[in-house]
């Protein structure tokens, strides 16, 4: 078991040093494998399940939804979406103190239902909003805090890629937990459960986003002043604010509405997103040619990331439980005092310090496959459990110093603004997503309530 360990933790060293991560999952497990073949550590059995392993994830239909969704959310940042919502936002609540930062919090809350990718909505935001809430006045604090908090919206608002990913791991993980219970007909969870289950848990989250911007402007009015008054045929009227805000509105109501009433299934879904976006794209006149060019690429590039890191995750999880890691996690969670509630708060933890050297996709893969069969195995709700995981990842991705949402932005902000600055704006809102996560782990309903209405 020992081996177990040591394999974890190198995986950890060499991606800390800098290797690619589907190359260092995969390398170093399959260099473990051959050293235990070698020393009669390791049995070859397991190596021999890892074409069927591949062929699943080939052949998974739930995860054709990822490069279509990806497509979708590329489609709609290359039609100018987030510059016609701010404008016509900033617009429109820009005159009332820290009217433009609830303008960044609502189009972050759009983008993230949109395209659901976290760095490109903190570097969308950051590009566009930011010069423009630092020359208005705000406090670089508010100003970079605002951006990336609303940018890591994207993991918790459906359709989130997050979602999908972690729907599919903690689908097998249900199974696999109820058959160790012996129940031997498993219940099902589905992407479009989490779905769901997001709804209010993210809108909650934006709201007391958009509560402590109320509180801070009438506490410190000075860090987030009005716009100046603008001349009237500068003002945006209701319409143009309605012809903006229907087109991706509807959008988002069509995808999740499929799902939710059972229309269609999470990648038909993903599919409709797809060409909306396209017919999105077309009224806007930005359906030009390299347009159209740069968003394939860009997808297949994304899309070719998360599948090579899912094989390299699914190597990297067979050799470990060649090791018999799995047993010694078992062993482990197991002597946790507190029964089920120390044992989700120790899986929490661990997972919310990995959020700093490892992204969503290499968690959701290599971690939760880990955990959530033990977890699940004890009679947890499965959508809460995946709606804890996806908030929890989003908080240690605005942690300071390691949060890659501060990062990203570090990336597209001002040389003027210090880093201090943005650790220090987005501790605010590490605090009220912390505090979301003690709301559901407190009133589970939360999660569950609207999935059992539905369903």
């Amino acid at each position: 078991m020992i081996e177990a360990i040591i394999l974890f933790f190198t995986v950890i060293l060499f991606l800390l040093i800098g290797f690619p991560v589907a190359f260092t999952l995969a390398g170093v497990a399959l260099l473990f494998a051959g050293i235990g073949l070698l020393t009669g550590n390791f049995e070859a059995g397991y190596l021999s399940a890892l074409p069927s392993r591949l062929f699943g994830i080939m052949t998974n239909e739930t995860l054709i939804a990822v490069p279509l969704f990806v497509f979708m959310g590329i489609t709609l940042e290359k039609s100018k979406l987030a510059e016609d919502l701010l404008e016509t936002l900033s617009s429109l609540f820009g005159t009332y103190r820290g009217g433009l930062g609830l303008a960044v919090v609502l189009v972050g809350m759009l983008l993230a239902a949109s395209t659901g990718i976290v760095g490109a909505t903190v570097v969308t935001m950051g590009l566009l909003s930011l010069p423009t809430m630092l020359k208005r006045g705000y406090k670089p604090e508010i100003a970079t805090g605002v951006i990336a908090a609303s940018g890591t919206l994207g993991q918790i608002i459906p359709p989130s890629i997050v979602l999908v990913l972690l729907g599919d791991v903690l689908s097998s993980s249900f199974q696999q937990a109820q058959l160790q219970r012996g129940i031997y007909s498993p219940e099902t969870v589905s992407v479009g459960d989490l779905f769901v289950g997001a709804i209010i848990p993210g809108l909650l989250l934006v709201l007391l986003y958009m509560l402590y911007l109320v509180f801070i402007s009438f506490l410190k009015p000075e860090s987030m002043p009005p716009a100046k008054v603008v001349n009237d045929d500068e003002k945006k009227s209701l319409a143009s604010l309605l012809w903006v805000l229907i087109p991706p509105l509807f959008l988002m109501v069509a995808v999740l509405g499929s799902i939710i009433f059972g229309i269609a299934t999470i990648t038909e879904a993903a599919g409709v997103g797809a060409v909306g976006a396209l017919l999105l794209a077309a009224t806007k006149q930005q359906l030009r040619f390299d347009v159209l060019k740069d968003v394939c690429q860009e997808t297949a590039k994304l899309t070719s990331m998360v599948f090579l890191i899912l094989i390299g995750a699914s190597i990297f999880s067979l050799v470990f439980r060649g090791y018999e890691g799995d047993e010694l996690v078992q062993a482990y969670l197991s002597s946790v005092p507190g029964g089920v509630v120390g044992i989700v708060v120790v899986v929490m933890l661990a997972m919310f310090l990995l959020g700093f050297v490892l992204d969503f996709i290499e968690i959701t893969f290599v971690v939760v496959p880990i955990v959530a069969p033990i977890v699940l195995a004890l009679g947890v709700d499965p959508v809460w459990l995946g709606i804890l995981i996806a908030i929890n990842l989003q908080t240690s991705f605005l942690t300071p110093p390691f949060g890659f949402a501060l990062f990203y932005l570090r990336g597209v902000a001002p040389e003027s603004i210090e880093t201090k600055a943005i650790y220090k704006g987005a501790l605010p809102f590490v605090a009220i997503q912390l505090f979301m996560l003690l709301l559901i782990a407190l009133f589970p309903e939360l999660v569950t309530w609207l999935p059992d209405q539905i369903y």
